[in-house]
């Protein structure tokens, strides 16, 4: 049995990088489009995220890069024995980025569940920032 994930999703969304990364590199803006996240809150460098089922998670804040446009945190919960997860922004061209989402994680399963929700989240973003587009919003 695998002890450990490493899960990978990649979208490319229609809207250029700053626009893409107001979202993402706002640590607090998880909850808007990441689907299963009800809220988060921020002190320091740990992020707490709470669930639609109210389970909250504690998170580390590791990297909040505007330059490189990543972003990652580490999920500290007991339930875990290590995670990281790292989102990257990297501009196609001036109207379509690329978002890449990796999760690591032991145990395994954890990986998996996360980067399920990973895959979904991305999905979400854009269709969330393709939509706005369309309408003019962005």
């Amino acid at each position: 049995m695998q002890k450990r994930a490493s899960i990978r999703y990649e979208v490319f969304i229609k809207a250029d990088i700053e626009t893409i990364w107001e979202m993402i590199g706002d640590p607090l803006a998880i909850s808007r489009w990441f689907v299963g996240i009800a809220s988060a809150t921020l002190e320091g460098t740990t992020r707490v995220i709470v669930l639609g089922s109210g389970l909250s998670l504690p998170e580390t804040i590791v990297t909040i890069d505007p330059v490189a446009h990543r972003f990652q945190y580490r999920i500290i919960a007991p339930i875990v024995k290590e995670h990281l997860s790292t989102i990257d922004v990297i501009e196609v061209d001036e109207e379509r980025s690329l978002v890449i989402y990796s999760v690591d994680a032991e145990p395994a399963n954890f990986g998996l569940i996360i980067g399920g929700a990973a895959g979904a989240a991305l999905e979400n973003l854009r269709e969330i920032l393709e939509d706005k587009n369309t309408k003019g919003e962005v």
